[in-house]
């Protein structure tokens, strides 16, 4: 038999409107009654029913979270910073992925309504026209690592270029003369963004993109491995190989060393993100690091903010960039420094993202 609110009220002596401000703490209540209404509920195990709560008190007590897929350790550490941060907020996480597909964004924005208060999507593999077609209105939103969208939605994107022509930079610097890419997803804006800061670089030091160094990937490991593999194909090999995410680095590693090459000795290897796993490598990665778990822990606060100020439609879009950073270990073949400007770049990002308005 389901216990109600009425067996509480009824037992308790309350009406219906007294439980439900004790439990929802909507109202002041005698302390005497408040402990009432609460040792009845507890001897009669009621538990409240969400989605009326969430009716009565407009709020949902959920943030919903879109993704392009939840396999890997980006994802799994960017809603770990999510959780985090709504967790404190004693707010519960609903997620979905989108399958790298604006109809799948859709399908969970249609399955979310009404069991959120607001929502963080990454969708890089969206177009901005796309995306705010199919994103709620009135819903506080916040975009991670997309294009520029034409919505009222908070925004907050990784400097991939700023990252990718730092590492092409630091490649350069060491000594590295044929530097070949394994570049993200194709349509991906991610992947765009990366593939630009490493022809950035390759150009500020006069030098020619090689069609052939620039091999298309696709953020998994199989991709980095095959990238690997037809890179080492070539002539006159490369002695570095920048992968644009740290999963396609790991198949490149695996590759040279089904290759029976040393990294760094015969081919330096680098990549993008910085997962956990990077300095846990062999030989230990270097990497542009995002801070995963921070970018989620923003993206989860700025959301809250939101939904504290309830501010009103039509406001327009705020962007904020996330750093990158540097982070030299030993498949790079060389210890030295990154540049110095990724701090002052990073400091700047910091000030934006806690402004976002």
């Amino acid at each position: 038999m389901t216990v109600t609110i009425r067996d509480v009220a009824r037992l308790a002596g309350v009406s219906v409107a007294t439980v439900s401000r004790v439990l929802n703490a909507s109202a002041p209540v005698r302390d005497e009654t408040r402990t009432r209404v609460l040792q009845v509920a507890k001897e009669l195990r009621f538990a409240p029913n969400s989605a009326a709560r969430s009716l009565s008190r407009q709020r949902a007590g959920a943030l919903g979270v879109i993704l392009p897929d939840l396999y890997g350790e980006f994802f799994s550490e960017l809603l770990r910073g999510i959780d985090q941060e709504a967790q404190r907020a004693h707010h519960s996480l609903l997620v979905s992925s989108s399958h790298h597909d604006s109809r799948g964004i859709g399908a969970a924005v249609r399955a979310m309504r009404g069991r959120v208060d607001g929502l963080m999507v990454m969708a890089p593999d969206v177009s901005g026209p796309s995306l705010a077609e199919v994103l709620p209105h009135g819903v506080p939103t916040v975009l991670l690592n997309g294009p520029e969208v034409d919505a009222d939605v908070y925004e907050i994107t990784v400097d991939n270029f700023g990252g990718a022509r730092d590492m092409t930079r630091h490649l350069i610097a060491v000594g590295h003369e044929r530097i070949a890419f394994i570049a993200g997803a194709e349509r991906n804006h991610e992947a765009s963004e990366r593939e630009r800061g490493y022809l950035a670089a390759l150009h500020e030091a006069g030098r020619g993109a090689e069609p052939s160094l620039n091999v298309r990937g696709d953020f998994t490991e199989d991709g980095g491995w095959r990238g690997a593999i037809a890179l080492l194909a070539l002539a006159d090999r490369p002695s570095a190989i920048f992968a644009a995410n740290d999963a396609m680095a790991v198949g490149a590693l695996s590759a040279l060393r089904e290759a029976g090459l040393s990294v760094p000795d015969d081919v330096a290897v680098v990549g993008f993100d910085d997962i956990p796993i990077a300095r846990f490598l062999n030989p230990p990665l270097t990497s542009v690091r995002v801070g995963i778990a921070a970018l989620g822990e923003r993206a989860a606060s700025v959301l809250l903010a939101a939904l504290a100020e309830r501010s009103p439609p039509g406001r327009p879009p705020r962007r904020a960039v996330f750093p990158a950073e540097l982070v030299i270990r030993d498949s790079c073949g060389a210890t030295a420094g990154p540049p110095r400007h990724p701090a002052r770049r990073r400091a700047r990002s910091e000030r934006a993202l806690s402004n976002p308005s």
